[in-house]
């Protein structure tokens, strides 16, 4: 390397799609109704759950903590992102950089409640004389409280090896924001690719060990509905885990292909748009899928909100 390489970055330029320009604005008028939608989404949901005391039970509150991590996470990284859809100049700080990737906290923290309402459905299908302990304000709270404190602990250890080493020249990010595959060959030092296989690492273990937890659930939950002699109790025992179910596939069918993919560089758009997809796609269905295939959440938002709405416009 040159002398001039070796100068510390202390700002970063994200590529995103300057490459195809013509469709920049197609993005944005894309993603920017899908961010909107999935704020409005969310919100409905944590203020339904807040307001309504009939909801306040561990299968409507982990999706509201759900809700809240989506808010959070879209918050930290999509508005950036369609501003940068719009601007000739997209540098962003280090420390700004640092703080998008801690946001994966987030990330982390909705595998782990995905899990957690996995094992909630678990308990209430095949084990439902205890499921009065998990249902309890106590246990629900400790859990969800888990949740956010491991997704809090990996966001802090991804950050950290990310940014332990120096970033060289050149200092542009084949994304739209500070994702970690990128980020991490801007490094440099003779432990670069020990971080890179740790951060790796580390990111597939959690998948695939939320993913595998998750299936075991269901192989037990599947094994005692099949059980039910009656087609109508299988039918409302399966009703309830619909819509978690649903989630958990495209959550983690995503994130598998992004982060189990070959990488090459021929793949670089694709990978922009394939995180892009991810990052804008996945909070915008969660609320959708909750609010529809959960018939108390639907009634309690049109009782709520709707009603309202019409009784004030009359």
């Amino acid at each position: 390397m040159q002398g001039a390489n070796l100068s510390a970055v202390t700002e970063f330029i994200l590529l995103g799609f300057s490459t195809i320009p013509h469709l920049q604005l197609m993005f944005f008028l894309l993603y920017l109704p899908m961010y909107l939608l999935t704020l409005l989404g969310n919100l409905l949901i944590v203020a339904t759950i807040w307001r309504e005391p009939s909801l306040h039970m561990p299968m409507h509150l982990f999706p509201c903590a759900l809700s809240i991590s989506e808010v959070l996470y879209t918050f930290a990284i999509i508005p950036r992102m369609l501003a940068d859809l719009l601007s000739i100049h997209r540098s962003i700080a280090l420390m700004a950089c640092a703080s998008q990737i801690f946001s994966f906290t987030f990330g982390f923290t909705h595998s782990f409640l995905l899990t957690v309402m996995g094992y909630d459905r678990y308990v209430a299908i095949c084990h439902p004389l205890c499921y009065t302990v998990l249902r309890s304000p106590r246990g629900c709270a400790c859990l969800v409280a888990w949740s956010w404190a491991g997704g809090s602990v990996m966001g802090l250890v991804v950050t950290s090896a990310i940014f332990y080493p120096t970033f060289c020249g050149p200092s542009v990010i084949h994304h739209s924001f500070c994702h970690t595959p990128p980020l991490v060959k801007l490094a440099c030092g003779d432990n670069v690719s020990t971080v890179a296989m740790g951060v790796g690492l580390v990111c597939v273990t959690v998948l695939l060990g939320c993913c595998l937890l998750i299936l075991l659930s269901y192989a037990f939950i599947v094994a005692a509905i099949l059980r039910i002699p009656s087609a109508e109790g299988r039918h409302k025992a399966f009703s309830t885990c619909a819509s978690h179910l649903t989630v958990v596939v495209v959550h983690c069918g995503f994130a598998s292909v992004i982060y189990l993919k070959p990488k090459s560089p021929q793949s670089l758009e694709v990978d922009t748009l394939m995180g892009i997809t991810y990052t804008v796609l996945i909070p915008f269905l969660s609320p959708i899928v909750f609010s529809l295939r959960n018939k108390e959440l639907k009634n309690a938002m049109k009782k709520t909100f709707l009603n309202k709405f019409f009784l004030h416009s009359s």
